[in-house]
């Protein structure tokens, strides 16, 4: 008899959600914290599960920016509520809501500081019209990867700088969902020069969208929900969203064509969940804990799901749709990378939010890099070509 993949994967979740909270329950029985039970949680003094599960009943409303089909960036806020859920016995509640239920995609934060909500599943560079620093929260190009950003926000004083400034919004910020490495867009023709990129229409948020400007395009900031609908009537040329298994789903191959990468403006995604700092104030502190915790393996599980189903993705997309994958020039990647950098240092001699967000951006990044180019890519530069040989649909 078959079995449906989607549903065995709910089970698989469901069982390491029961062993992770028998641990975390153990955990913070023993030492008080909840919050030191998933990996990367910050030190919060907390009462223990037991604790939690006596306290009042709570019952949330979460967002996401997110449509409802995009089971892993979406599925980040279901995941949360459940895992809340449980470890406080049923007595903090959330409910989710996709884009578009309750607030438009790109309101998610807006909806957290009017009180709509009391929280939401989003990124932070969607709302560097309220305030540049803002993108750090999520990625700015050429920045730091997967793990150097998580490294960052936990240990390197990013959630300390980034909460300084939600806090004139009445927010906190939480890592919540990460995406790896972005891929580099879609095009409906190739573009190999900047010549290429004259005029051309692109959906693309955050300071990523500001350089493209930059380099000559014309650039919509769209929910994922809105994207397709744009190509297929020719109002977009181009558009971006996160990686070959989110793409696929949203069907952006049956329009354009042209596949590239690197995803420079994305280099590592994290998508945060955003709390009313007043919502949060009200609850006992071992429900923060848990919402805490519930963050964290969350941020965890999400990026291994990644990493397994885009691989498998982008080799559909090639093999039974016909895309075709392109390498972006180096000319487009220097001159992208020259302008990324000469913004950064604008919007900091400009923003002093910005700037106290970038120096400490900087200094983790300024030691991260030079460790990374050496050990980790002297690995790469040996092992991944004997096995994908530069081509990311090998067997």
């Amino acid at each position: 008899m078959s079995t449906d993949p989607k549903t065995t994967q709910n089970a698989r979740e469901r069982v390491g959600r029961r062993d992770f909270l028998r641990t975390a329950g153990a955990g913070a029985a023993g030492a008080g914290v909840l919050g030191a039970a998933a990996c990367g949680a910050q030190d919060e003094a907390a009462g223990p599960a037991a604790a939690a599960a006596e306290g009042p009943r709570v019952n949330w409303r979460l967002a996401t920016s997110f449509p409802q089909s995009l089971d892993i960036i979406h599925g980040s806020g279901q995941q949360i509520a459940d895992i809340v859920s449980d470890l406080t016995g049923g007595r903090f509640t959330m409910r989710v809501y996709a884009a578009g239920e309750i607030v438009p995609a790109l309101q998610v934060m807006d909806a957290v500081q009017q009180g709509t909500v009391q929280c939401g599943v989003t990124a932070g560079y969607y709302y560097i019209g309220k305030s540049p620093a803002l993108a750090f929260d999520a990625t700015v190009p050429f920045g730091l990867g997967t793990r150097q950003q998580i490294s960052w926000l936990y240990h390197g004083g990013g959630l300390d700088a980034l909460n300084a400034v939600y806090a004139d919004f009445g927010i906190r910020t939480f890592p919540a969902v990460s995406t790896g490495c972005q891929m580099g867009g879609w095009f409906r023709e190739p573009v190999e020069t900047l010549a290429d990129l004259q005029g051309l229409r692109m959906r693309i948020p955050g300071i990523g969208g500001e350089i493209m400007a930059r380099l000559g395009v014309t650039v919509q900031v769209l929910g994922g929900g809105d994207i397709y609908p744009a190509l297929e009537r020719g109002a977009i040329d181009a558009t971006e969203w996160i990686g070959p298994y989110d793409d696929e789903k949203l069907g952006f191959y049956q329009i354009a064509q042209n596949y590239y990468y690197p995803g420079w403006w994305e280099p590592g995604l994290t998508g945060s969940l955003l709390v009313s700092e007043a919502a949060f104030q009200e609850l006992p502190a071992g429900y923060q804990s848990a919402l805490r915790t519930a963050c964290a393996q969350t941020l965890s599980q999400r990026l291994a799901a990644y990493d397994y189903a885009n691989p498998q993705a982008l080799r559909r997309l090639v093999r039974d749709h016909g895309v075709t994958l392109r390498e972006y020039s180096p000319e487009i990647l220097e001159a992208a990378a020259q302008e990324a950098m000469e913004y950064l240092e604008e919007q900091a001699a400009a923003d002093a939010s910005f700037r106290a967000v970038y120096d400490s951006w900087r200094a983790y990044r300024d030691i991260a890099f030079p460790y990374f180019a050496g050990n980790e890519l002297s690995y790469a530069r040996f092992a991944y070509p004997r096995v994908g040989r530069a081509d990311m649909t090998a067997e």
